[in-house]
C-alpha cells in the first residue's frame, strides 16, 4: 500500500505473518545457544503446609542433572513488588502447585526426570479452598482490581427495589476459568558478568524488566528483556511469572543460558485465572420497563499470597439509567492460587450476569430484550455523572437486530423447533472502558528515503506491529513499506504492557507524537539528510495518563442463535453476531480478528470452560486441553464481527478505542439468553455442558412427583 490516505483502517496484512507460517519467527523457548540447559520446576504436593525435609541426592545421582535449587540453597532475593515472585525463599506453602524446587539439566529430559526425583517432606495444614456467598471470611476489600472502590451507593436502592412495580431478584455464578494461551509461559535467561538478558514471553518487557531489577538488586540498565513474538497471554502474561524468576536463578547457579517452559499442567497453579464470581442481581422497573433500582453484589475469591480482587460488579456502574444504585464486591482469602487478570476481567463475568437479569426482567415485563435495553440509555455515566465521549450502544443494537433478523423472532420461548432441536435467539449488550497510559517512542528517517520507528510494544498476536506502522506511515505522510517497526525490546524504554485493550492507544499515541515531531523536523530541513538520519521522541507521561472529564468506553451488541438437542442436552451456537462501537478502527482486518476471537472465547466461556477446585486435594481438577475444552473449529458455525463508524475527538490521535477484550464481554449473556428462549429453562451456572442441561430438560419435562406417570 503505497497511498497514505487511507493507510488507518485499511486491512493491511500482519508483517510477521510469514515469519509465523514458515516457523522463522522465535519464541522464547527457542533462543538456543552452545551449553544451554534446561530447568524443571518441582511443584509442592499439599494443599497447604510447610517443607520439612528435601532430599535432592537420588535427582543429583542422575545423568545429564546439573543442579537443584531449593529454599535451602536459592539465592535470597530482594523484597518483590508480587508475593507470587517469591519463590524458594522459604519452606512455607500457600497452596497446591507453588514451587518448591528447580532442577537444571543438561536436557529438557534430564531436568523432567531430576524434578521427579527430588524428596520432599511436608506437614500439611488444614485447608480451605471452597467458596461460597454466605463463607465466614468473605469480607470487602477497600478496593477491586483496577483500584475501583469496592463499594458505591447512589440513591435508595433497597426502597426503590421493595417499591418497583416490577421485580427480579436472582442469583449467578461463574467458576473459575484459565487463559490457556497457546504457547505456555517460557523464560530463557542468561548472565554476562552482572548484566542479564532474558527472553520472555510476556506482554510486557518494562514490567518484567522492573520486577528483576527489585528481585536481584541491579540497576534496570543492565537488565535487557524482549518478548519479539509471544503466543498469546489473555492476561496471564501481564505480570511477570514464576518461571522467569527460576530461570534466572537456575542461570546465575550454572553459569549457562537456562530456559524453562513450564508444562501446561502446571499453569493453573502459578500463572492466574479467572476467580469464581457468586453473583445476586436485584433489578426494580416501573410498568414502563424502565429501571428504578439497580443492586449488584459479587462475592470471589483470592488467595492468601496476593490479593486479587475481580472487578464484576462495576459494569452495572456504567451501562443503564437508573434513579438508585448499589454495587458491592467481597472476597474470601483461601487456600488457593492468586487469581489475576483474564480477558476482560471483571466486565466479563459481571457483564454476564447483568444482561442474565436484564433478559430475566425483559421476560417479566413482557418487553422485547433489545427495547428494555434501548429504554434504560442512561443521559450520562450513572457513577461518575460524567458525559460520555462518545456511547453508541443504541445503534449497535439496532444495527444487530437488524443484521439479525431479529424482528421475526417469536418472543414466546420453546416457540421454534426442528426435530428433536429446540431453537432459541438471545442478546447481550457489552462494554468495556477505555483505557491509556504512558509511553515514549522515538521515529528516525534515514538517509536511504526509509523511517525507523521504535516503541516498547508486545505483539501477542493482535497485530500490534502492523498497525503501529500504519500510524507512523499516517503521521509520517509516507507509504507504509517505508516504515520500519522496532518493538518489545526494554532498551528502547519504558512502554505499558499488552492488555486492558489499551496497548494500541497507548503506544499508538506516542508513535504518533514522535512521527509528528519528524515530519515537522524535515519540514524545516534541507538538503540530503545525515548518515545517522534524524530522529524525534516522545513521551506521553503527563498526558496519556491526564483525567478525562469525559466517561469513555466502548459498547457492543452480541445476537445469537442456537439449538439445544433434547435428547443428549448438548447446545450448539448456530450463529453469533457482535456489532460494536469502538471509536476509529484502525486496520480493518485484525480489528475483525480481534472481535471474533473475543467472540468465540466467550462461546467457551458459556458452554465449555469450567474449572473445579477439588476440596480434598486442593487443586483444579482440569489441568489440561482435555479436560479444559476450549472452542474448536468444530464448535463455532456463523460467526460475524461489524462495526459502527464512531468519531471521538476525547480519545487520543488517532480517535481510537480498544478492541481486544469487548469481543468477549457479551458472548457468553447472549448465548445463554438464547438457551432460555429455546428451553424456557432459565440457567444460571455455567458453563451449559450436555448434563447440566439434559438434567434440567429431563426434570422440565417431568418435573417432582411426575416421573413414572
Amino acid at each position: 500500500m503505497t497511498a497514505t490516505d487511507a493507510v488507518l483502517g485499511a486491512p493491511v496484512e500482519r508483517r510477521e505473518g510469514r515469519e509465523k507460517v514458515t516457523g522463522t519467527a522465535r519464541y522464547a523457548a527457542e533462543f538456543d545457544a552452545p551449553g544451554r540447559a534446561q530447568a524443571w520446576p518441582v511443584p509442592a504436593t499439599v494443599a497447604r503446609g510447610r517443607v520439612t525435609g528435601v532430599d535432592t541426592a537420588p535427582a543429583l545421582a542422575l545423568p545429564g542433572v546439573l543442579a537443584v535449587l531449593t529454599h535451602e540453597n536459592a539465592p535470597r532475593l530482594g523484597e518483590p513488588d508480587d508475593p507470587t515472585l517469591a519463590v524458594l525463599q522459604g519452606p512455607h506453602v500457600p497452596h497446591r502447585g507453588w514451587f518448591v524446587g528447580v532442577v537444571v539439566g543438561e536436557t529438557l529430559e534430564a531436568a523432567r526426570a531430576g524434578a521427579a526425583a527430588v524428596r520432599i517432606t511436608y506437614e500439611a495444614e488444614p485447608h480451605d479452598v471452597s467458596l461460597t456467598a454466605s463463607h465466614p471470611g468473605a469480607y470487602v476489600p477497600e478496593s477491586a482490581n483496577g483500584g475501583f472502590p469496592a463499594v458505591t451507593e447512589h440513591g435508595d436502592p433497597d426502597a426503590a427495589f421493595a417499591s418497583a412495580a416490577r421485580r427480579v431478584d436472582v442469583e449467578y455464578s461463574v467458576p473459575p476459568l484459565h487463559n490457556h494461551p497457546m504457547e505456555p509461559h517460557t523464560s530463557t535467561a542468561q548472565w554476562d558478568g552482572d548484566r542479564l538478558s532474558v527472553h520472555c514471553s510476556s506482554q510486557g518487557t518494562t514490567a518484567v524488566q522492573k520486577e528483576l531489577a527489585r528481585l536481584f538488586g541491579l540497576p534496570e540498565d543492565r537488565i535487557t528483556v524482549r518478548a519479539e513474538h509471544v503466543g498469546g497471554g489473555f492476561g496471564s502474561k501481564g505480570t511477570p511469572r514464576p518461571e522467569v524468576v527460576l530461570a534466572v536463578l537456575a542461570a546465575r547457579e550454572t553459569g549457562r543460558r537456562v530456559t524453562v517452559a513450564l508444562p501446561r499442567r502446571y499453569l493453573p497453579a502459578v500463572v492466574g485465572h479467572r476467580a469464581p464470581t457468586l453473583h445476586r442481581l436485584r433489578l426494580g422497573a416501573d410498568a414502563g420497563g424502565r429501571l428504578t433500582s439497580l443492586v449488584h453484589e459479587v462475592t470471589t475469591h483470592t488467595s492468601r499470597v496476593k490479593e486479587f480482587v475481580e472487578q464484576a460488579a462495576v459494569p452495572a456502574r456504567v451501562m443503564y439509567g437508573t434513579p438508585a444504585l448499589r454495587t458491592l464486591h467481597r472476597v474470601a482469602a483461601l487456600d488457593v492460587p492468586t487469581p489475576s487478570w483474564m480477558r476482560a476481567p471483571g466486565e466479563c463475568p459481571g457483564m454476564y450476569a447483568l444482561e442474565s437479569a436484564m433478559d430475566e426482567l425483559a421476560a417479566e415485563l413482557g418487553v422485547d430484550p433489545v427495547e428494555l435495553r434501548i429504554r434504560n440509555e442512561p443521559e450520562t455515566e450513572p457513577d461518575s455523572g460524567k458525559p460520555f465521549s462518545s456511547r453508541h450502544l443504541v445503534e449497535c443494537l439496532r444495527e444487530g437486530a437488524r443484521r439479525f433478523g431479529w424482528e421475526d423472532r417469536d418472543p414466546c420461548p420453546r416457540s421454534r423447533s426442528a426435530g428433536p432441536l429446540l431453537v432459541g435467539s438471545g442478546v447481550a449488550s457489552a462494554t468495556y472502558p477505555v483505557l491509556v497510559s504512558p509511553c515514549v517512542a522515538s521515529a528516525r528517517a534515514l538517509p536511504d528515503g526509509g523511517f525507523l520507528v521504535r516503541v516498547n510494544a508486545t505483539d501477542i498476536g493482535t497485530g500490534a506491529r502492523t498497525v503501529l506502522a500504519q500510524v507512523a506511515a499516517d503521521a509520517l505522510g509516507a507509504p507504509l513499506e517505508r516504515v520500519r517497526i522496532e518493538v518489545a525490546d526494554s532498551g528502547i524504554g519504558f512502554a505499558p504492557m499488552a492488555g486492558g485493550s489499551s496497548g494500541t492507544a497507548s503506544w499508538g499515541s506516542a508513535v504518533h507524537e514522535a512521527c509528528a515531531r519528524l515530519a515537522g523536523r524535515l519540514a524545516e530541513h534541507s538538503g540530503p539528510l545525515p548518515d545517522e538520519g534524524i530522529t524525534a521522541e516522545a513521551d506521553t507521561s503527563g498526558e496519556a495518563d491526564a483525567e478525562s472529564p469525559y466517561a469513555r468506553h466502548a459498547f457492543g451488541a452480541h445476537f445469537a442463535e442456537v439449538t439445544v438437542d433434547t435428547v443428549s442436552g448438548e447446545v450448539r451456537v448456530t450463529r453469533l453476531l457482535g456489532v460494536f462501537a469502538a471509536g476509529r478502527i484502525l486496520n480493518a482486518r485484525t480489528a475483525r480478528s480481534q472481535f471474533i476471537g473475543g467472540m468465540t472465547m466467550g462461546l467457551g466461556m458459556a458452554l465449555t470452560e469450567d474449572s473445579t477446585v477439588d476440596p480434598v486435594f486442593g487443586d483444579f481438577v482440569e489441568r489440561d486441553l482435555a479436560s479444559y475444552h476450549v472452542p474448536a473449529h468444530a464448535d463455532v458455525a456463523d460467526l460475524e464481527a461489524h462495526w459502527v463508524d464512531e468519531e471521538d475527538d476525547h480519545l487520543n490521535p488517532m480517535g481510537s478505542k480498544g478492541i481486544g477484550e469487548i469481543g468477549i464481554v457479551g458472548s457468553a449473556a447472549a448465548v445463554g439468553n438464547a438457551v432460555h428462549h429455546a428451553t424456557g429453562i432459565r440457567f444460571r451456572e455455567l458453563p451449559l455442558t450436555p448434563d447440566r442441561v439434559l438434567t434440567a430438560l429431563l426434570a422440565h419435562e417431568h418435573p417432582p412427583g411426575m416421573l413414572g406417570v
